[in-house]
C-alpha cells in the first residue's frame, strides 16, 4: 500500500471514480434500457461499495481478490434488479446483495459442509440476537433467541455452532519469549495415556524380534482375531504346530516388553 493505493484484481482502488446521485440514476435508466457503456460506468462507480463490504470478511483467511470478484457479481445483480421507482438509495439495495453473494461463496467453499437449512437457521438466529441486543442493551441468551424464533434451544445452539470457522491445530494461542503454544499443545486425549504409547512401542519392537512365521501367527491371532484353526489353514500347518509356535513367540516377546 502506498499513497492510499490498493490493488485488488488489478484495479487501482485509489483511481476509482465516484458518482453523484443524479448521475447514478441517469446511468441506471440507460443501463436498464440495454446501454452496456452506461452499465460499465455504473459498475466502476460502485466498486468502492464492494470494497467496503469485503472488509467485513477480511479476518476469515480468504483471498481478498476472490472476495472482491464475488462481491462484484453481487453488485451487478443489484444494479440489474434495482427498481428506480423505489424511494431507496442504490447502496442500501446493493449491500445485502453483495453480502449474500459472498456468504454463498463462503458456504460453498467451506471445508466443513453444513446444510442450507441449518445455515439459514443460524443467520436468522444472528439477526434475532442483534435485534434483542438492540432492544435490551445486553447480549441475549440462547434461550431468549430460541424463544424469539419459536424454535427449540438445541436447534439454535447447533445452528450457531455449525457456522463457526474450524480451528487449526497449528493456530497459536500464546507466545512468550519466542516459544509459541499451539492449539495442539492444549489438546489431550484422555482415552490414551503415555503408558499406552510406551506399551504399543514395546509390543512393536518385540514383534520385530520374531521370525517371519511366528510374527505372522501373532498378528493374525491377536490383531486380526483369527482362530488357531484358521491360521493353520492359512499357512498350511497343523493347529498343534500353530499352538506351539504361538506359545514360543509369546515367551520371546515377554523378554522385550
Amino acid at each position: 500500500m502506498a499513497g492510499n493505493k490498493v490493488d485488488i484484481c488489478g484495479v487501482d482502488t485509489s483511481a476509482l471514480p465516484t458518482l453523484t446521485h443524479e448521475r447514478m440514476r441517469e446511468l441506471l435508466a440507460l443501463a436498464h434500457e440495454g446501454d452496456e457503456q452506461a452499465r460499465r460506468e455504473l459498475i466502476q462507480g460502485n466498486l468502492r461499495l464492494v470494497l467496503s463490504v469485503i472488509q467485513r470478511f477480511h479476518n476469515r483467511g480468504e483471498n481478498m481478490d476472490d472476495l472482491f470478484q464475488v462481491g462484484c457479481i453481487g453488485l451487478m445483480k443489484g444494479l440489474d434488479n434495482f427498481d428506480l421507482s423505489l424511494n431507496v438509495r442504490l447502496s442500501t439495495y446493493c449491500v445485502p446483495m453483495i453480502i449474500g453473494e459472498i456468504r454463498r461463496y463462503l458456504r460453498d467453499n467451506n471445508a466443513i459442509r453444513v446444510s442450507r437449512s441449518m445455515r439459514d437457521t443460524a443467520y436468522k438466529a444472528l439477526r434475532a440476537r442483534d435485534a434483542l441486543a438492540g432492544s435490551s442493551g445486553r447480549e441475549p441468551t440462547t434461550v431468549e433467541i430460541a424463544r424469539a424464533m419459536e424454535l427449540p434451544e438445541e436447534d439454535v445452539v447447533l445452528a450457531l455452532e455449525a457456522i463457526q470457522d474450524p480451528v487449526s491445530l497449528f493456530d497459536p494461542v500464546y507466545q512468550s519469549g519466542g516459544d509459541t503454544i499451539y492449539v495442539m499443545d492444549q489438546v489431550q486425549d484422555k482415552r490414551v495415556c503415555e503408558d499406552d504409547w510406551v506399551r504399543d512401542l514395546s509390543i512393536d519392537q518385540a514383534l520385530n524380534r520374531l521370525q517371519a512365521r511366528e510374527r505372522n501367527i501373532i498378528r493374525q491371532r491377536y490383531f486380526q482375531g483369527r482362530t488357531q484353526m484358521e491360521v493353520a489353514q492359512e499357512i498350511g500347518i497343523s493347529q498343534a504346530q500353530v499352538s506351539r509356535l504361538e506359545k514360543n513367540a509369546l515367551q520371546t516377546m515377554k523378554k522385550y516388553i
